[in-house]
């Protein structure tokens, strides 16, 4: 059996390379794949930083990968071995500590990945896990539109992407404006230029002090939907404010924030866009994601959609920063902490094994 390495959470603050066993199928859907890149995402670190609070301690960390198939499950049909994949695993799952992408060999779930898009290199392609996963699940792009051109004038229906230069919030740009939306986000001025390059239309710096109501103008004072890629008590209490005040939606990646959008307005719809409800398996996060096969079945719909415009160059990768502090697992250990020390803006580190 081949060798196999992980990151492991071992307490709170403290994840450790360690020896583990080759992974197994979890399920018929599931299939084997040798990692070659892995991206990091705030996720990451946040289940490592407050594993106590979370109660995720002693599983293997990571969601965003890219790779190669070694062996398929029995109900897998669109994958076989030799396959270039991509996609997202439930990396530090309270209920199954085997599941993680940081790792040499890990098990991922073959309805809701992806094969590397035409021309990509293994690095881009493991930015689009998390991202593309919660762009389906946001209902800000995806679920209320095809993600295809809708009409010539979109100028009826504004969507605000707070936090632009998130990567996911790079890639909702661009699905949104394929969507037939007008995009408003917000992001530092020096990266202001990039975000209208990928579709948006309006760019608003988020320190501004009339942000509001710049957002609120933007949208002819009609924001019916908020996505909030931020997803802080700030970034909440802003997205509320610009929202038209009866019966707008406000989603978010993050529970816990509904007092500071509702605080904000009173009227606003709250609903999380969390990526790992689209696995069709109870989630944990602090509190239960009971499993939701609506959300599996359209994930599994969306991604070869998401794939096919990827190969059409209709979405653009996000800049990539490899193997900065190192290569392998040893790399991705100081990617994490690169990452929640809020060094990393408008590109993601990836780090090759």
């Amino acid at each position: 059996m081949a060798q196999n390495k992980a990151i492991v959470v071992a307490k709170a603050g403290d994840a450790r390379i360690l020896d583990v066993p080759y992974p197994t199928l979890p399920g018929d859907d599931y299939m084997i794949v040798k990692t070659t890149a892995v991206a990091i995402n705030p996720t990451d670190w946040k289940h490592v930083n407050f594993a106590s609070q979370l109660g995720n301690e002693n599983t293997r960390v990571g969601c965003d990968y890219a790779g190669v198939v070694q062996e398929v499950g029995p109900a897998v049909t669109q994958y076989k071995p030799g396959d270039r994949v991509c996609g997202f695993i439930n990396g530090c799952n309270k209920f199954r500590d085997t599941d993680g992408a940081y790792a040499t060999y890990a098990a991922s779930k073959a309805p809701v990945q992806g094969r590397v898009p035409k021309g990509w290199s293994d690095e881009q392609a493991a930015t689009l896990g998390v991202s593309i996963t919660t762009v389906v699940r946001s209902r800000a792009v995806p679920n209320t539109r095809p993600p295809t051109p809708r009409r010539a004038d979109p100028g009826q229906d504004p969507l605000l992407i707070y936090g632009g230069t998130t990567a996911t919030g790079i890639y909702g740009i661009q699905f949104a404006k394929l969507s037939g939306y007008t995009v408003i986000t917000t992001g530092s001025p020096k990266n202001h230029e990039l975000l209208k390059s990928l579709g948006a239309d309006h760019v608003f710096d988020y320190r501004s002090p009339t942000l509001v109501q710049d957002i609120r103008a933007a949208a002819g004072d009609n924001l019916s939907y908020a996505w909030d890629c931020h997803a802080d008590q700030a970034s909440a209490n802003v997205c509320a404010r610009a929202l038209n005040q009866d019966g707008a939606h406000y989603a978010g990646l993050l529970g816990g924030i509904d007092r500071a959008v509702k605080a904000a307005n009173p009227k606003a719809k709250v609903s999380v866009s969390l990526g790992y409800t689209s696995f069709g398996e109870d989630a944990w996060l602090g509190a239960l994601y009971p499993a939701s096969q609506a959300d599996f079945d359209f994930a599994k719909k969306f991604w070869p959609l998401a794939i096919d415009l990827l190969d059409e160059g209709k979405v653009k990768p996000i800049a990539i920063d490899v193997n900065r502090g190192g290569s392998g697992l040893e790399g991705v250990l100081v990617g994490l902490k690169e990452l929640a020390a809020g060094k990393v803006s408008a590109q993601k580190l990836v780090y090759t094994l």
